[in-house]
């Protein structure tokens, strides 16, 4: 009531004015919501940086899987790498990735070649042990073409006559190893006819649907043999 005689005191409004006045400030509001405090765990794996880096993988095997002087067999890997650290030699091949590897039997050897290339190093396949590489300036490279050294027979006058000679009547005995099969030129093939006697009709250029007509004939001949067995 103080508060409100002092009102009317200073002001000239109406008492039912004044009242609401005095109301509506000493209104109590509620105090604002508030969620209620919950406690948070943080993250135990960090979510961007060096921590979400893929880590280092396996080893990827690279070097020398064959050392000089050993023997390899065509398709062994002799060394692996990634760029041109060695480049193919003699009887070697690189693959896609820089793989190099043997393609003939033989031995390995790790060389220099500077009349070929002088910053480069080359690994090759030699087919004897005692060989060295390289060879030299236009000297000729050794190539098997997959064949076997072995020693020449000389045959004594009259031992081979008739043993893989032709002659004026055709070809006579073949000795052949074993696994190995004989098959005649094709010429001699398309003369088998002429001269076991079969004579061949002559060609005439009108009759050149004859096989033809021959394939509708024989069709014709089965539809009505099909056509009488069922009537039966």
């Amino acid at each position: 009531m103080r508060s409100l005689r002092l009102l009317s005191t200073t002001t000239s409004h109406s008492p039912s004015s004044l009242l609401h006045l005095t109301l509506t400030r000493f209104t109590l509001h509620p105090p604002p919501h508030r969620q209620p405090h919950t406690p948070t765990r943080p993250a135990s794996h960090a979510s961007q940086g060096r921590a979400n880096k893929a880590a280092p993988g396996p080893g990827k095997r690279l070097g020398a899987k064959k050392g000089d002087s050993e023997l390899v067999v065509p398709g062994n890997i002799i060394f692996r790498q990634r760029g041109t650290h060695w480049f193919a030699g003699e009887n070697c091949g690189m693959g896609r990735d820089h793989t190099i590897f043997a393609l003939q039997r033989g031995f390995v050897r790790y060389y220099r070649d500077p009349e070929r290339h002088a910053a480069r190093k080359y690994i090759g396949v030699v087919f004897e042990r005692g060989m060295e590489l390289p060879r030299g300036k236009g000297g000729a490279r050794w190539r098997r073409l997959g064949l076997e050294e072995r020693e020449r027979e000389i045959l004594e006058e009259g031992e081979g006559e008739g043993k893989g000679e032709v002659g004026k009547g055709g070809m006579g005995e073949v000795v052949l190893r074993e696994g190995y099969q004989y098959r005649e030129s094709n010429w001699s093939i398309g003369r088998t006819a002429e001269r076991a006697g079969v004579k061949a009709r002559a060609y005439k250029p009108g009759d050149r649907w004859l096989a033809w007509r021959k394939t509708g004939e024989r069709k014709e001949r089965n539809a009505e043999k099909r056509s009488l067995r069922r009537k039966k």
